[in-house]
């Protein structure tokens, strides 16, 4: 079943491809756009259906996950290494991105005449939030259920933490709430399958709705730049791979292969959030107990976004260079950890990538209208950086599971 759903979605990409194609050779302008909004209804439909049952289910497993652990004294020393490999592959992830755009020079020659017609950054972004106060404020939730209504991914996962110590450290474990708990996450992993039959239909609305737009030459304007990207991003898919054979030996060929639906899911949709219910599925059937990945998974969406903090180092870097500015190496070195921070409270906010760009732009005094530079290829960025934060996560799950026994 696995195995044809996998194929069901490499032909919904393709089918989405070849329709946005023949919409974009053979209708003019006005229709195509036409066509494309009725495309990305399908893929809109799809994504509120995602945010749908994000909330409840991170909510449910996250608790009932820490609830088993013996203690509170397990689920901090979970919580320490989980949160020391995060910070690792961060740190990598970031300096990966920096030392790849000074060895490829994708901005080099780019003739931004061309490029300042592309659009202006979007008017609802805002860089507020992104300082270190304001993150450590927003971690606390005023409201679980304004938290919940919100879709605040880290918020509910602080309020979970909170609830599953409380359960875990009493005697008797509650086993009430326990089991509506258990029961809770059981329905909403049932009503996840529901939703994700209907991947394979999203996946070619998103395909058909882009390329119908912007034809294939998109791939071909910013060329350098996209290429350069996925070769970074490869590179960082090989150094998680040999850090998951440093600790997991051969079980992670099959973890690689396992995982393998879920990153295309993301990669499809340009949204790691689609891919999420399908992970915490998976990983159990790998012999990861599926308490640990309850607790790793929500963390690691929140705090280990691994391709998206590639992307904004790379494509920050990318836009200086274009506009000949440079920083020096101290500058850069700041840069780094500026992003380190900015990056942790992104999750669930929309095209949240450029948002954190525009406030490293910001904060070096540079006009944060360049962010539109990206924006004409940002979405098929997005994608690769989705199924990246996909399988950093994967491998992280797995690795912690592997450090505490439990694999």
């Amino acid at each position: 079943m696995n195995k044809r759903f996998a194929y069901l979605i490499i032909a919904s990409m393709v089918l989405g491809i070849l329709v946005g194609w023949g919409c974009n050779q053979f209708l003019d302008a006005e229709q195509a756009k036409h066509a494309a909004k009725w495309f990305s209804m399908g893929t809109d439909v799809f994504l509120r259906l995602i945010k749908m049952i994000i909330a409840p289910l991170v909510l449910t497993t996250l608790i009932a996950g820490i609830a088993h652990m013996e203690d509170a004294a397990a689920v901090g020393r979970i919580g320490a290494k989980t949160m020391g490999w995060f910070v690792s592959a961060s740190a990598v992830s970031l300096l990966l991105g920096l030392v790849m755009v000074h060895l490829l020079h994708p901005g080099a020659g780019l003739n931004l005449a061309e490029v300042s017609a592309t659009g202006a950054a979007p008017a609802a972004a805002t860089t507020d939030a992104f300082t270190l106060q304001g993150f450590l404020t927003h971690l606390v939730p005023v409201s679980i259920f304004e938290a919940m209504a919100k879709n605040e991914i880290l918020q509910i996962v602080v309020f979970s933490l909170f609830v599953g110590t409380a359960v875990a450290s009493l005697d008797k474990k509650a086993p009430q709430v326990l089991e509506l708990v258990e029961q809770g996450a059981q329905i909403m992993l049932k009503v996840t399958g529901f939703v994700m039959k209907l991947a394979p239909v999203a996946i070619f609305c998103a395909l058909a709705s882009t390329i119908a737009t912007q034809g294939l030459s998109m791939l071909a304007v910013y060329g350098k730049f996209v290429l350069g990207f996925y070769a970074t991003m490869g590179t960082l898919w090989l150094l998680l791979f040999v850090a998951g054979w440093l600790v997991l030996g051969r079980r992670v060929i099959p973890l690689f292969g396992a995982i393998r639906e879920p990153a295309l899911l993301a990669f499809s949709t340009a949204s790691s959030e689609a891919a999420y219910p399908r992970i915490l599925d998976v990983l159990p059937k790998l012999g990861v107990r599926r308490r640990i990945v309850s607790f790793v998974l929500p963390l690691g969406y929140s705090f280990n976004l691994d391709g998206s903090m590639l992307y904004c180092t790379f494509a920050t870097m990318f836009i200086l260079q274009a506009h000949g500015v440079h920083l020096s190496i101290q500058q850069q070195i700041f840069m780094l950890l500026l992003l380190m921070v900015t990056s942790k409270g992104i999750a669930g906010v929309p095209r949240a990538s450029l948002v954190v760009i525009m406030a490293t732009l910001t904060y070096f005094g540079l006009p944060e209208t360049w962010i539109a530079l990206v924006l004409g290829v940002d979405h098929l960025l997005d994608m690769g950086r989705s199924a990246t934060n996909v399988v950093g996560n994967s491998v992280a799950a797995a690795v912690v599971a592997k450090w505490e026994g439990e694999l």
